[in-house]
């Protein structure tokens, strides 16, 4: 392990990580907290640029108040994890140890047991049996849900560099997913043009797999691939995510083979107005159900509110399968009240439906500005005629 040179492959500079680390100490001390547990591979990607595919397996970053953060990874991660961070504390276990009892000892060890110690419960990797075993065990545990995800809220310079060069992926895979469309051409044809373009252009493995369904079936919501052949007449749904050192940026569109019927026209002049409601709307001061609001006057004075019931969009970044968004960190929706600050991204996806016949979705990955906000992509917004 001697020849592993530290941070090689870092999606980011040291000191971005220590100004992260810095920001979560500062947390640390407001809440009054002793230390905490992170386990979301997300939240550990932002705070020590370790990524793996690995992490089914139990990882866990143990962040003092005083003193340096430790690392709790798997044997077999641990060149990955010399590569990618730049952490100087760190302990491996072998298969057949017990998560929680490695935390526990390891906290005894650290004199941080019997301190406040709080755990993030909103993420998908917090086994019930494991916070049950530590709850058991460690007298003052907290909740430590949105400490880091309330800092990765507002992108820095490098944030949104690594999110430009994730639209420019989504740019390349969704522009040849059209190309790849004509009779007789199958849904898996256009994903595999739609991914071999977006991997050529630089991507890396995606948080989600695309979202690509043709005819009748693109008329289901989040259906996609099933080998079903084009035929004329037929609307074919595409969205993907590019991905650029784990950060993501969304992309829908749809196509037509032939020229749509009036109602796809109709739902594609209001799917324009309220994208565009939101574009106008989205700058910093105003909040994140201003925006889902400017959207959703737009589809209800359209007479189409039942063809629209869920958010207008939700935060980009870093992101791991089983998703691309951001969903932990914010959603533009009617109950998020979090005023939005220049830096802030979001992907807008805004769909309606004909159920079980089409859909006619338009999205735009955005970056809010001092003044408004951004497009990040570059493929032009209305449904395309092939």
């Amino acid at each position: 392990m001697m020849n592993v040179e530290r941070g090689i492959e870092s999606a980011f500079p040291r000191e971005e990580y220590d100004m992260r680390m810095a920001r979560v100490r500062a947390t640390l001390a407001s809440r009054q907290l002793d230390a905490a547990l992170f386990t979301g591979p997300e939240n550990i990607f932002y705070l020590t640029g370790q990524q793996t595919p690995g992490y089914y397996t139990f990882q866990c970053l143990i962040v003092p108040a005083n003193g340096a953060p430790l690392f709790l990874l798997r044997q077999l991660e641990l060149t990955n994890f010399l590569r990618n961070t730049f952490v100087q504390e760190y302990e491996t276990y072998g298969d057949g140890t017990t998560p929680a009892g490695l935390v526990v000892d390891t906290l005894k060890r650290l004199k941080l047991a019997d301190g406040r110690v709080a755990i993030e419960k909103g993420g998908w990797f917090l086994p019930i049996s494991f916070y049950e075993a530590l709850s058991t065990s460690l007298p003052h545990m907290a909740d430590a849900t949105g400490i880091v995800e309330s800092l990765r809220r507002v992108k820095s310079p490098a944030e949104l560099h690594a999110l430009e060069e994730s639209a420019r992926h989504a740019d390349a895979g969704i522009s040849a997913g059209i190309a790849a469309i004509r009779v007789d051409a199958t849904e898996n044809d256009v994903v595999a043009e739609m991914m071999r373009a977006a991997i050529a252009a630089g991507a890396e493995y995606m948080g989600m797999e695309p979202l690509v369904s043709s005819g009748p079936r693109s008329g289901v919501p989040h259906a996609t691939w099933r080998r079903r052949k084009l035929a004329a007449g037929d609307a074919v749904f595409l969205e993907m995510s590019g991905c650029f050192n784990r950060y993501h940026t969304g992309l829908m569109r749809t196509a037509w083979l032939g020229e749509p019927p009036p109602l796809a026209r109709t739902l594609e002049h209001v799917v324009q107005e309220a994208v565009t409601a939101v574009l106008d709307t989205a700058k910093p001061g105003v909040t994140c159900a201003d925006v889902h609001r400017a959207a959703q006057r737009v589809i209800d004075a359209n007479g189409m509110t039942e063809r629209y019931r869920k958010r207008t969009g939700y935060s980009l970044g870093i992101a791991f399968a089983p998703d691309w968004g951001e969903w932990q960190v914010l959603s533009l929706f009617d109950t998020v009240d979090v005023k939005l600050e220049s830096g802030m991204c979001f992907h807008v996806p805004i769909a309606l439906r004909e159920y079980g016949v089409f859909t006619v979705g338009l999205s735009e990955s955005i970056a809010v500005t001092d003044t408004g906000c951004r497009i990040l992509g570059q493929v032009p917004r209305r449904i395309h005629v092939v």
